[in-house]
């Protein structure tokens, strides 16, 4: 039997699937080519070199994006295509990945709207006490944030940012709703309210929804997918000076990385469809009219210390909570991106999403945004649904599901590995692409917590 070295420090090797043709416990690590196809993953221009980063990525989508680079690298054995298939080896991968269940394979012949059909009815339904609900949810607890920040000691602020942070990252899954139309039955007040949840984030409503819209028809696809990808080693090795802000993007301060992909995404015109432009505009008009008139009315009324009380450190919570979000719901080592050619809509949105339970008080703020596989299978579901969505989809598609409660070990194991893009092996690690620069990454592996 074959053995794959587990990628997180600590922890250990995990066998592959035994085959007809050797079932020996041997520990074999090959020395091998590393076939890679690789893309530019969104958000290092904020870090360092924007423009040129820019430039390149467009570049690169010019080229086709199945062009191989060989590299000679010391690596653990590829994982066969049907390791994944078996249960032995799906549960070792669990335990080690920080997962209570990844899914096994989807047939080939299911597609997305078998998977819909299966659901009830009464998921897609739009109760609008139950939406405004959500409102008065996020509305309150932001208060609640406020009055904390504005009377806690300084050794209690932590706990007051963490605090409002999420209570306004709940404002962001209202506004998430509104763009799916999930909100109201009435599309300009869905559009109201989706802006005005928007603009205290700083968030342009319009351009995030219609890059938003292109994530979720082509989840996982290579290049196509506006979320967050993996590095393009292309790119990684094209610009020597890049590297470690790539590295630093990718590893320690990936829990803020969203602010990176906020810059690169939503304020370039240049980025969408003439026929978008003129609600884009909007949005960006909306956006600089509340730092215009908002952040002066901070400033006058607290001081500039009170606008990073008040509202920067807040701001820095929602967007720890917005990449934290992002990353578990589709990166994991198991989880590929595939070539537009070979994605599969029914494996990407089922088989390609986590489920990720976090404590309650998060979900209630936050309006159980990472029930997130139902979300996946039909964006129309509204976010006061998604349990019960989830509930069906675990009674019919069950085996299928990946599924994990928030823990150290899955982070540690999306921040140490999740980087470089691999066909062979979906993502390769910084420390084995480019080790002599990687010291980020190994402190993170020595210092994270291993605990699931």
């Amino acid at each position: 039997m074959a053995i794959r070295a587990s990628p997180v420090a600590g922890l250990s090797l995990l066998p592959t699937p035994p085959s007809s043709s050797n079932s020996s416990n041997q520990l074999v690590m090959l020395r091998k080519p590393l076939k890679t196809s690789f893309f530019n993953g969104g958000g290092i221009s904020y870090l360092k070199l924007g423009s040129l980063i820019h430039q390149r990525v467009r570049l690169h989508r010019c080229l086709s994006h199945k062009k191989k680079i060989k590299t000679t690298q010391s690596v653990a054995a590829a994982v066969p295509p049907s390791s994944i298939g078996n249960a032995d080896y799906r549960k070792k991968l669990s335990e080690s990945y920080g997962f209570t269940q990844i899914g096994e394979p989807l047939p080939d012949n299911v597609t997305l709207k078998d998977i819909v059909e299966t659901l009830p009815k009464k998921v897609f339904e739009i109760d609008d006490v139950k939406a405004w609900k959500t409102i008065l949810i996020s509305v309150t607890s932001y208060a609640l944030g406020i009055f904390m920040i504005s009377k806690s000691p300084w050794y209690l602020l932590p706990l007051a940012w963490a605090w409002t942070g999420t209570a306004i990252t709940g404002f962001f899954v209202i506004g998430h709703d509104c763009a799916h139309k999930s909100f109201s039955k009435n599309k300009l007040v869905e559009d109201i309210i989706g802006t005005l949840a928007f603009m205290p984030l700083i968030y342009p409503y319009e351009p995030w929804r219609f890059k938003h819209d292109r994530h979720h028809a082509k989840t996982n696809m290579l290049v196509e997918d506006t979320a967050w990808q993996p590095v393009w080693k292309e790119e990684f090795d094209s610009v020597p000076a890049l590297r470690k802000a790539i590295i630093f993007g990718y590893g320690p301060f990936r829990t803020w990385m969203s602010i990176a992909h906020w810059v690169m995404w939503h304020f370039d015109l240049n980025k969408f469809r003439p026929n978008e432009l003129k609600r884009v505009k909007i949005s960006l008009s909306c956006v600089f009219a509340f730092i215009a008139v908002g952040w002066p009315l901070i400033i006058w009324k607290t001081g500039l210390v009170g606008w990073v009380k008040f509202w920067l450190m807040p701001w820095l919570g929602y967007h720890f909570w917005m990449s934290t979000f992002t990353m578990v719901h589709h990166t994991a080592p198991h989880i590929p991106f595939k070539t537009s050619d070979e994605w599969n809509a029914a494996k990407a949105q089922l088989n390609g999403t986590v489920h990720c339970n976090y404590p309650s008080w998060i979900e209630i703020l936050c309006h159980d945004i990472n029930v997130h596989i139902p979300h996946h299978i039909s964006p129309r579901i509204p976010s006061y649904n998604l349990r019960a969505a989830h509930k069906s989809l675990q009674e019919n598609w069950g085996k299928y599901l990946n599924e994990a409660n928030w823990n150290w070990r899955l982070m540690k194991t999306i921040m140490t590995v999740c980087h470089v893009y691999s066909e062979e092996q979906n993502y390769v690690g910084f420390d084995e692409i480019a080790p002599s620069v990687s010291q980020p990454i190994t402190f993170l592996k020595k210092v994270m917590p291993n605990s699931a």
